[in-house]
């Protein structure tokens, strides 16, 4: 049987959200190769013409993560910085993006897992989380923020923890008033209240 030219590369991607996929339902330990290529409706010997290891898998897995993120409303294409970064509030703190089990910011989900990643995923990860970061401090630059680097930092890890909160938080009514208070001080911070 012939297939397409990208036929492998589709394959590769279809493992790479299945394997993303239960990354996020159960952390990184939580990968069974054989779990993951029945899943994606391949056998478990077709794993080695995609990847050389676990590992490997693992660290194309989070970088798929990241690359399906809404780190992408971030970037602004054809909107102001002020659009971009309230775009990105709303998503990010939002009952969407804390219910998803299958999309979203990774960063909340590897956070826990972080001290016990292989040293290359730890490092892509900490890469992405600054990738982030200079991303909203670019947009925080250009609206003349004095402190654009640590309001950034600072803003990032609290929109994060919001995300983390809100999830461990049982009570609908309280895991939504985390993100809707997060939400104000971050608006306020940004000076993005007009927007909203």
């Amino acid at each position: 049987m012939r297939y397409a030219a990208d036929h492998k590369q589709q394959t590769r991607e279809r493992v790479l959200q299945v394997a993303a996929t239960q990354i996020r339902k159960g952390g990184l330990d939580s990968i069974a190769l054989a779990k993951v290529m029945a899943d994606a409706g391949l056998t478990h010997g077709g794993f080695y013409a995609h990847f050389t290891s676990r590992d490997a898998l693992l660290q194309a897995s989070v970088e798929q993560m990241f690359a399906t993120s809404p780190y992408a409303t971030l970037q602004g294409k054809g909107r102001s910085p002020r659009e971009a970064l309230d775009d990105f509030v709303a998503y990010y703190l939002s009952a969407e993006h804390r219910d998803t089990r299958t999309g979203g910011c990774p960063l909340p989900f590897l956070t826990a897992d972080a001290p016990r990643m292989k040293a290359d995923v730890r490092d892509y990860v900490a890469r992405a989380a600054a990738r982030l970061r200079a991303t909203v401090a670019r947009h925080l630059a250009a609206l003349g923020h004095a402190d654009p680097e640590g309001e950034a930092s600072s803003c990032v890890a609290e929109m994060i923890g919001a995300v983390i909160l809100s999830r461990a938080e049982p009570d609908p009514v309280r895991s939504d008033a985390i993100l809707a208070r997060t939400s104000a001080a971050v608006r306020r911070r940004f000076n993005l209240e007009a927007n909203t």
